[in-house]
């Protein structure tokens, strides 16, 4: 058995505690280490942005500082970060979100419009989309003539090999730039069936609220996720994919995960991901753990589940779902389950990282003393 015969319920009080100081010591280090480096990506995006907004004001930057908070920033670990830069005039498209590339939808112009009486004219395909591809490629160039022209230039470099937009700061982090649209108010049909109604969590209320805050359209490369085993439809995928922008929704997952100890439980998730968890091929992102925390609160959705006595129980099951999910090779995204957010990782990559997760779930529930190594 994976948890000792004379286990108890001092034994779960004593992996609380552990979690506790876990959480006040390490989580709290960790915040300190990726807070001094959110100052300077910030410093570097706007810096950079200056350049590009010199060249294209189409594209300007969003960056801004919100009660504390920086809206646009996202921390995918403390070697990596994203600024998200929204774009106007999406409303001159309509969008179709056919699934031709599960997860993306593509935008097209309205009926009626013409192709050069919009904003984005030469970004517009022969059939009217709005191509994410080219987008991102002239984005691309404007961002590698900024870091040229920029005063942190010497610490600075640009990650090749990628159509994404991403760049090297003292070659200890990276700074992902990515062009966006926001959808206030509307939810994709693809994400249709969310919440089940059978599930108790997260209420019809609550769930009302999140569909109103809306997603996010990506620009992406997700050439990955265009492969249908049928020859005919995998070609149209192809095809589509350069012009399809990916959904996010960040915000929608962040107001899921505001009660009860689940921003905390998460926390600490990333913490020992970073720790115990950074892996070749990446298979176990923030995001992944992010996902399946959001299943964990649907398994339970009572909010007594979600208070620090329960910490232990949460932690625990959520890491024997991430070793369930990377020995099935198979992790569905929340709100699209037709995404496998595994796809395109090396198998040995996932069966290395499932072995590395059962390790570190066995020490936790065996000696909680390994939280401090």
């Amino acid at each position: 058995m994976l948890v000792p015969a004379d286990a108890s319920a001092s034994g779960s009080t004593k992996l609380v505690a552990a979690l506790e100081q876990f959480y006040s010591e390490q989580v709290a280090k960790r915040r300190v280490v990726v807070g001094k480096r959110v100052e300077e990506v910030v410093q570097v995006a706007h810096d950079l942005m200056k350049h590009v907004e010199a060249q294209e004001p189409r594209c300007l930057s969003t960056l801004t500082q919100t009660g504390g908070r920086w809206e646009g920033l996202k921390i995918q670990s403390p070697g990596e970060y994203q600024v998200t830069i929204y774009l106007n005039q999406m409303g001159e498209f309509n969008l179709v979100d056919d699934g031709t590339v599960p997860g993306s939808a593509v935008l097209k112009l309205s009926d009626g419009r013409k192709r050069s009486m919009s904003l984005w004219v030469e970004f517009i395909t022969a059939s009217g989309y709005l191509s994410s591809r080219k987008m991102r490629a002239r984005f691309q160039t404007l961002v590698a003539q900024a870091v040229e022209k920029s005063q942190y230039r010497d610490q600075l470099r640009m990650v090749g090999g990628t159509s994404e937009v991403r760049v090297r700061i003292r070659d200890t982090y990276t700074l992902d730039m990515v062009l966006a649209f926001k959808c206030y108010g509307i939810w994709p049909r693809s994400a249709a069936h969310w919440p089940e109604p059978t599930l108790p969590w997260p209420g019809v209320e609550q769930a009302t609220e999140v569909k109103m805050s809306g997603f996010t359209l990506v620009s992406r490369d997700c050439s990955h996720l265009a492969r249908d085993k049928e020859k005919d439809k995998q070609e149209a995928a192809i095809t589509a994919e350069g012009d399809t922008w990916v959904m996010v929704f960040a915000e929608a997952e962040d107001r899921l995960l505001t009660q009860g100890c689940r921003k905390k439980c998460l926390g600490i998730l990333k913490t020992l991901r970073d720790r115990h968890l950074e892996l070749p091929g990446n298979p176990v992102s923030a995001f992944v753990l992010k996902t399946l925390v959001l299943y964990e609160c649907e398994k339970h959705p009572h909010e007594w589940e979600w208070d620090t006595l329960s910490l232990g129980d949460r932690i625990n099951g959520i890491l024997l779902q991430l070793i369930s999910c990377l020995l099935c090779r198979r992790c569905p995204h929340y709100f699209l389950p037709q995404v496998d957010l595994f796809r395109g990782i090396a198998r040995q990559s996932l069966m290395q990282a499932a072995s590395q997760c059962w390790r570190l779930t066995r020490d936790l529930l065996t000696r909680t003393e390994y939280l401090q190594q």
